[in-house]
């Protein structure tokens, strides 16, 4: 038997119409890491840029996701009965499931939405921009809300010297939607498997409750030199493929928010591209620490707040993380 399967109407171009963030109150400074590692204040700050970085209490995963949510939907003058998609991205989610975006669903009562996770890391973000910006393009959806989210501070050695001053909590969420004229380029993603293991859960959840002194969370562990080495030079590349696939030059960038990393990451990746001094640099991880998915809202809020950008401006965003996987396109600051 044959027949045909309808379409839906193409949708309209998308932009991002709203940017909301939640920092957790507490501020943990360099001194207080230092007291269980064989570190400096100075050290930190010259090897990764970070002078303070922000940990959550009781609050978890959802809680934060929604808070975030909450202020992007205001921003962009929506409700959450508006909302036809939400996208979380994270991997400090506890329960396998439900997901994430389930909970904050059910403390946003959209009135059904659908709600999904993606676990990309640190690349997370930027992946959950790609997906709601075809879902507007296509009709699929109208309103897309993208949430980068992370307490990764539950899974950090505190004991550790590599990496326990690097990781910090804290979300940021953007309603993307539809636009007159494209607000959000083309996006660039790929991954490079042979760095799998550079980035890692230091156990998989059965060995962590088979362990001899008993059941421990798992660690965050990563491979420093190559990760930097891959990170600073291999995505510059990256982030030159998305200004040219969003037709813009360099010189026409207002702004760069990469994966706030690492410092020394960002700056080396911004003399490989050859960014002219008219572009301004995020640098969140110097006061927030790296917030893996939560990152690049968090870095763009705190870019608004101080004025080192305005509404309409342009942006290379780019997120990049364990697996090795990552994600970059060019948008419009809302």
């Amino acid at each position: 038997m044959t027949g045909t399967i309808a379409s839906r109407p193409q949708g309209s171009e998308a932009s991002i119409l709203g940017l909301g963030v939640y920092r957790p109150e507490r501020v943990v400074s360099n001194e207080e890491i230092i007291e269980r590692i064989d570190s400096t204040d100075e050290w930190i700050r010259s090897r990764s840029g970070i002078e303070n970085r922000r940990f959550a209490g009781d609050e978890t995963v959802a809680d934060m996701g929604a808070d975030a949510a909450g202020k992007a939907l205001a921003a962009a003058g929506i409700t959450p009965s508006d909302v036809d998609v939400m996208i979380v991205a994270t991997s400090t989610g506890l329960n396998q499931t439900p997901s994430v975006a389930a909970e904050v669903d059910v403390r946003l009562g959209t009135g059904g939405a659908a709600a999904f996770d993606v676990g990309a890391a640190c690349a997370g973000f930027c992946h959950g921009l790609a997906l709601a910006n075809d879902m507007v393009r296509a009709g699929t959806a109208r309103n897309v809300l993208v949430i980068g989210v992370e307490k990764l501070s539950t899974f950090l050695n505190r004991d550790d010297r590599s990496t326990a001053f690097i990781f910090g909590d804290g979300a940021g969420a953007v309603v993307v939607g539809p636009a007159t004229s494209s607000g959000i380029g083309p996006v660039v993603w790929g991954s490079d498997s042979s760095g799998l293991a550079h980035i890692r859960q230091d156990l998989p959840w059965d060995e962590t409750f088979a362990q001899p002194d008993g059941p421990r969370w798992p660690y965050i562990e990563m491979d420093g030199n190559p990760v930097f080495r891959w990170a600073a030079f291999e995505m510059a590349k990256a982030g030159l493929r998305a200004l040219e696939v969003a037709g813009v030059t360099v010189d026409r960038l207002d702004a760069f928010v990469p994966h706030q990393a690492n410092m020394r990451i960002t700056d080396a990746m911004a003399r490989s591209m050859k960014l002219p001094d008219t572009v301004a640099i995020a640098r969140d991880i110097a006061h927030q620490g790296n917030t893996s998915a939560a990152s690049i809202p968090l870095a763009l809020d705190r870019m608004i707040t101080e004025g080192q950008v305005r509404s309409g401006d342009l942006a290379l965003v780019i997120g990049f993380g364990a697996g090795l996987v990552y994600a970059g396109q060019v948008i419009r600051v809302p």
